[in-house]
């Protein structure tokens, strides 16, 4: 058998990257070293991060690959290529160096339960053993003072090595900063985008958040500034996305995963999480009324190839405790407690599946 560049090419091609959900090809994630030398073939495949959680099992796909569509026989060399982030330099040290993972939980739309999937997932990670800490980056909308009943904590300042950092405020086992401490909140925040984008990078650089396992960040809905600012300046270990099941507002969701997955970007899909799965009265606990559709964001996560990470039902207690400051994740017994713990011990999975 004659080896030849297309048909390596053409195997290649049958692979994509997770984090931008492109074939290699496509890409250009592959090196301009294509060589062939009798059945020996090598050449070298770009990641865009250093480390890339995907670099291991992309290189194991490549050889998969070129041996069923080209041959079993076929020696293959994959020597793998890092482009370090623009934003930073060798020298540069990271902005958080005692946290551990950074997930983003983002949606498409607002309304769709993203910041109470937050809150609860923070809780469900602590509540797992996990150093925890979580940061409200809604900075117009800000909601965590209240769904952790702590509306009226104003956090202080602490003299760390000769520099003074904001100290967060900790409740249910979570370190948590928000805007909302900050500023009046019977009042809008008429700021540019380029102060709310300063005020946030304040509440990351100028915190006292220690040593951390997860910092969940509860993002503002769509795709803005502040996504942009968060991607920039912190190296985000993967992002779960939150959506109803209803048409509208999963092709929002589309447009969320769509800005993780930029070739720009490439920040893993940890999963998708499909809130008001379905309504269930107090009264009849084992009936399930799909108001919103039945099932989307599971048909778009096998769609994408990306995890369902939970399906939480619609209850009127989430409303209620989400209210009273009490999260549902606190009543490990009640189906919602049970799903958001759920939850946690799957986002961990994920995560650790990204760094084997």
């Amino acid at each position: 058998m004659t080896l030849y560049p297309k048909l390596i090419t053409d195997a290649l091609a049958t692979v994509r990257y997770p984090g931008n959900g492109r074939n290699l090809v496509e890409a250009e994630m592959i090196e301009d070293d294509l060589r062939i030398d009798g059945m020996n073939v090598s050449f070298s495949i770009i990641f865009p991060k250093d480390p890339d959680p995907f670099s291991k099992s992309v290189v194991k796909a490549v050889e998969t690959a070129i041996h069923t569509f080209v041959s079993p026989e076929v020696n293959v060399t994959v020597h793998t290529k890092f482009i370090a982030p623009q934003s930073q330099t060798s020298d540069e040290p990271p902005v958080l160096p005692g946290v551990r993972n950074i997930i983003a939980v983002s949606s498409g739309k607002g309304g769709v339960g993203k910041s109470t999937v937050a809150a609860n997932l923070a809780i469900g990670l602590a509540k797992l053993g996990h150093r925890v800490g979580l940061l409200d980056t809604d900075i117009f909308g800000p909601s965590m003072p209240k769904m952790f009943q702590v509306e009226d904590a104003r956090p202080y300042a602490v003299n760390i090595d000769g520099k003074d950092l904001i100290e967060p405020i900790e409740q249910y086992g979570v370190k948590l900063l928000s805007i909302g401490f900050f500023v009046d909140p019977d009042q809008a925040t008429l700021w540019r985008g380029g102060m709310a984008c300063n005020a946030l990078k304040q509440l990351i650089t100028e915190a006292d958040w220690g040593e951390l396992d997860y910092l969940v960040l509860d993002t503002p809905p769509g795709t803005s500034d502040i996504h942009l600012s968060l991607i920039q300046l912190l190296d985000i270990t993967g992002a779960v996305i939150v959506s109803t099941p209803q048409q509208v507002a999963l092709a929002d969701a589309r447009k969320g995963i769509n800005m993780y997955q930029n070739e720009k970007v490439a920040v893993p899909i940890l999963g998708l999480v499909e809130n008001m799965a379905w309504f269930t009265p107090a009264e009849l606990p084992d009936n399930h009324y799909y108001i919103f559709g039945r099932e989307g964001c599971k048909q778009l996560a096998e769609e994408l190839n990306v995890p369902l990470l939970a399906q939480i039902p619609l209850v009127q207690s989430i409303c209620e405790n989400a209210d009273a400051g009490l999260p549902p994740v606190l009543q490990p017994a009640s189906p919602e407690g049970i799903a958001f713990m759920s939850l946690a011990a799957k986002v961990v999975t994920a995560v650790d599946k990204l760094q084997v």
